[in-house]
């Protein structure tokens, strides 16, 4: 990679870094929050929790493949940044709520304008050679393994004055995050390789049906929803599942959550500039999705709090999935349909945070109604881990062909 690749390499992990802190700094905090505010208890705040995650993921998945195609046309950095000022403004719709209402309209704000992985994906197709891909794409991983290792930490210490604390500093973080990188980040997609922007590409489902054109990839996106699936089913339970059965308060959900994030970050710095060379991308993504699995379903039997840190190892080391998941399916499409591609891989992620934390967290609070029969507040993840499972034997079929 050129020199001034490496240092856009550099501003893109900075500023999704900061991005992704902010986001990791409400977490702890979100559960309380919004029981104060419905006057209930921890299983009906997992519901509603659910739910805004909804009003996210629908706005996101109509908006991501506009928001792609507008890099395509415009650049990657004016689509960025305002990205990064949408989640700004969120976060102050969240820290000011007076109702439960208000979340909902920050959730959507947020779903409209959260293009910052989208862009950054295509931005980082953009710089990199065929045979950096994988390990650039790492990078993304990094940021958000990084992210949330300073963020849930700080949210948790931060909660501890205050349940809104965290979200004024979450705002402070993405409106800093945007100046930033107006000052700083470079543009990536230079003019020559811009196309006009076509409002039957920015449809989400025109953008799925585009996939179409590769059919190889029919197999590997049923592989990525399964993922994303399961990994949306961890993140919108995690903090209600801990607090449950825990007791754990936001300084431990913020604890836990951060060193999930230091061992996504070991994994995708270290691990994956290692793992991929030695055993390729089609291993890789099938020894990344086989530890995901084991990790998610240690999760569901966890005796305590403690052995949820000692089984998080297993958990991060299926971080290598991803990365090579996404240059496999990157790998079929030119240089000028990288902000597409990556906007209809985005909707499709978008797509399982639709209905994935609603149903993962009504089955969450089913299973700790204490009027039910049974109670069992690991059978979110016990479904996660039974999906990613079956996930391993669908990449294996679908890439048959490529290792025969």
């Amino acid at each position: 990679m050129a020199k001034n690749g490496k240092a856009a390499l550099g501003f893109i992990f900075i500023t999704l870094l900061i991005d992704v802190t902010g986001l990791g700094i409400i977490i702890p905090v979100l559960p309380t929050l919004i029981a104060e505010l419905i006057h209930g208890n921890l299983s009906d705040a997992a519901s509603y929790g659910g739910w805004l995650t909804f009003a996210y993921a629908i706005m996101q998945f109509i908006f991501a493949p506009i928001l792609g195609n507008l890099s395509d046309r415009f650049g990657r950095r004016p689509v960025l940044l305002f990205s990064l000022f949408g989640f700004g403004i969120d976060y102050l719709f969240l820290a000011f709520a007076p109702t439960i209402w208000w979340l909902f309209v920050g959730r959507v704000v947020a779903g409209i304008t959260g293009a910052s992985f989208t862009t950054a994906s295509a931005y980082i197709a953009d710089i990199s050679t065929p045979d950096k891909r994988a390990q650039n794409f790492g990078i993304l991983g990094a940021a958000f393994g990084l992210g949330f290792i300073l963020g849930p930490v700080l949210g948790g210490v931060l909660g501890q004055f205050g349940s809104r604390i965290p979200f004024f500093a979450a705002a402070g973080l993405s409106l800093l995050n945007t100046l930033y990188g107006y000052f700083v980040l470079p543009e990536s997609l230079p003019v020559e390789k811009r196309r006009p922007f076509e409002l039957k590409r920015a449809n989400p489902m025109g953008s799925l049906l585009q996939l179409k054109k590769y059919p190889a990839m029919g197999g590997l996106i049923i592989v990525l929803i399964l993922m994303y699936t399961a990994m949306n089913g961890l993140q919108s339970t995690w903090a209600y599942y801990g607090m449950e059965k825990f007791s754990w308060n936001e300084a431990w959900v913020g604890y836990s959550l951060g060193f999930i994030g230091l061992m996504i970050g070991v994994v995708q710095v270290g691990i994956i500039r290692w793992a991929i060379p030695k055993f390729g991308q089609d291993k890789s993504l099938y020894i990344g999705l086989a530890f995901y699995s084991l990790g998610l379903l240690l999760f569901a039997f966890a005796p305590s709090g403690f052995w949820m840190f000692v089984f998080i190892i297993p958990y991060s080391l299926g971080g290598i999935a991803g990365p090579a998941l996404q240059s496999i399916i990157s790998g079929f499409a030119p240089a000028n349909e990288q902000g597409e591609i990556q906007g209809a891989l985005t909707s499709l992620m978008s797509a399982t945070t639709i209905f994935a934390p609603p149903l993962m967290t009504t089955i969450f609070a089913y299973f700790t109604d204490k009027s039910n029969p049974i109670l069992f507040p690991g059978a979110p993840f016990l479904l996660s881990a039974i999906l990613v499972f079956i996930s391993v034997f669908l990449a294996m079929k679908s890439l048959k062909p490529k290792t025969s």
